[in-house]
Formats: C-alpha cells, sequence, structure tokens
C-alpha cells in the first residue's frame, strides 16, 4: 500500500473533461491518478491511499453520488469532491445528503477546485492517521460491471 501524500483521484467518464482537469491538477502540482467509472475506482483505491477524490456525478454504473457510500466503506476518510456539468436543484440536494466534502459545478473556475483540494489536503493532514484498505471490487459488488478505458 503507497503512502497517501498529495495523491488525488479523478474519477470522470467523459475523456475530455477528465484531461482538462488532470492538467490542470498536474499544473499545480499535483499528483493525480484517474480513472473513468466506479469500478476505476475502486480498483485503484485497494491498490493505493488517496487523500482527495473527484468523482463526477455521471458514472456508467450509477450516479456518483450514488457510489458515495461504496466509496466510503473503502475509506471513510477520504474526502469526495463531486463534480457536475449541469445542475439543478434536486440534484443539488441530493449530493448534499452524502458524505462528500465539497460540490464543484464545472462552470465555475478552477481556482474554486483547487481552493476546496487545498482544504481537503489541510484538513486530512491534521488528522492524518495510519490507513489500510482492506476491500477490494469483489467484496463491494462482485456484479459491479467493467467499464473501458
Amino acid at each position: 500500500m503507497s503512502d497517501r501524500k498529495d495523491k488525488i483521484l479523478v474519477i470522470d467518464a467523459n475523456i475530455a473533461e477528465r484531461k482538462i482537469l488532470t492538467t490542470y491538477l498536474r499544473r499545480e502540482n499535483f499528483c493525480i491518478e484517474t480513472g473513468r467509472c466506479l469500478k476505476d475506482a475502486v480498483r485503484k483505491m485497494s491498490e493505493s491511499c488517496f487523500l482527495c477524490l473527484i468523482l463526477d456525478v455521471e458514472l456508467p454504473e450509477m450516479k456518483g453520488y450514488e457510489a458515495v457510500s461504496i466509496i466510503k466503506r473503502i475509506d471513510p476518510e477520504i474526502k469526495i469532491i463531486m463534480t457536475s456539468k449541469k445542475n439543478s436543484k434536486s440534484l443539488e440536494t441530493r449530493i448534499r445528503k452524502q458524505d462528500i466534502f465539497y460540490y464543484f459545478i464545472k462552470s465555475f473556475e478552477k481556482e474554486e477546485l483547487k481552493t476546496a483540494i487545498m482544504n481537503a489536503l489541510n484538513r486530512d493532514r491534521r488528522k492524518m492517521t495510519n490507513h489500510e484498505t482492506t476491500l477490494s471490487a469483489n467484496d463491494i459488488d462482485p456484479d459491479l460491471k467493467e467499464c473501458g478505458k
């Protein structure tokens, strides 16, 4: 299991959005890993530890806000920043009911996202503990559909 340090996992099914976000975050000197679906997130989280997960609402398997409980079973301490290209009152209500750190609407300035990440990283550093991931993708849901790259 690798050390958490400042590793961020970005999960977004839209490759263009994922590339824009990761390019920006790498320029800001964050260590980034990426994936396109929940299964990628579960696999990567079972292989390594991340301080922060940037998770899009639109995933191939389910809505991102529905995946929060699965993610939190793997790592209860991970800070989740939920992203969405579109916003509505009902969507925001559903997202904010979840155990997330921040809700970011992609049309906003990326500097706001950077600030949210820095806040998540700083908060986590204050209570850094030894963390071992013990669940695998099959422990969560053996039927979780495979996603392509």
